[in-house]
């Protein structure tokens, strides 16, 4: 019996057999060129926080750790649930772009979609600015799954959310301790380890910034003899003078 992502499934391959065949290859092509793509911003990412404080650093860093840590969790899905793929188990379905899978190589949770989506939102924690870009990136990728035939649509949607779940988690929860670790590897003695972690936020004045006058010499000269700082009663506010008395004066 049909269910509805076999609809869904095959009313998307067959709205992929009726694109144009560049638009077809472009799909096959992004399905693995997303994740170079990703892997590219994950560096520029880490090298982007090296002169941030250490919690920028951390996120930076988790970001791609996280993001294997959720296609490990994806992979012992796969091998939990054993769910065939949709371009052998769906009937009258269209033949997919690429080839299908082996047996074995379930579908239930797509690996791309995992990938993408902890990469998108990794990313979107380390780099807030590039999130337009990146979480688009990962809601093509996963449907470029469904398109070229190789996966359900229920698997590429799981996929996407149980990535970001699992990055958002990982990063909220390791972010102080690897902050830490951060800190102690900028004033670490060894040149590789401390390029790694790098120079921090500049110390530098940048320019246009005020320097602050010197603090004036002092005088080789000593302190002129004032009677008011011996003798308060020496003023004499009606006449805002000060009376002198040499015998007051040291000898």
């Amino acid at each position: 019996m049909d269910t509805m992502t076999d609809d869904l499934y095959r009313d998307i391959t067959e709205f992929a057999h009726d694109t144009p065949s560049w638009f077809q290859h472009l799909a096959e092509v992004w399905t693995e060129l997303g994740l170079l793509l990703f892997g590219v911003l994950f560096i520029v990412a880490w090298w982007r926080a090296r002169r941030g404080d250490p919690r920028a650093l951390a996120v930076a860093v988790l970001a791609p750790l996280a993001t294997a840590v959720a296609y490990v969790g994806s992979e012992l899905f796969k091998s939990v649930i054993d769910e065939e793929r949709p371009c052998r188990a769906v009937s009258g379905a269209l033949t997919p772009l690429v080839e299908c899978p082996p047996h074995g190589d379930w579908s239930f949770p797509s690996n791309h979609s995992t990938i993408a989506g902890a990469a998108a939102i990794g990313l979107a924690l380390a780099w807030p600015r590039i999130a337009a870009l990146t979480v688009p990136m990962a809601v093509l990728m996963a449907f470029s799954r469904v398109f070229v035939g190789v996966h359900y649509p229920h698997d590429v949607m799981v996929g996407l959310v149980f990535g970001a779940l699992i990055v958002f988690l990982l990063v909220r929860v390791a972010t102080r301790p690897v902050a830490r670790i951060t800190l102690a590897m900028r004033g670490s003695s060894t040149g590789v380890v401390k390029w790694f972690a790098g120079p921090g936020p500049s110390r530098g004045r940048g320019r246009g910034a005020r320097v602050p006058a010197p603090a004036p010499a002092p005088s080789a000269q000593p302190p002129a003899y004032d009677p008011a700082a011996y003798d308060p009663a020496a003023y004499d506010p009606p006449t805002m003078t000060i009376r002198r008395d040499d015998t007051q004066q040291p000898r």
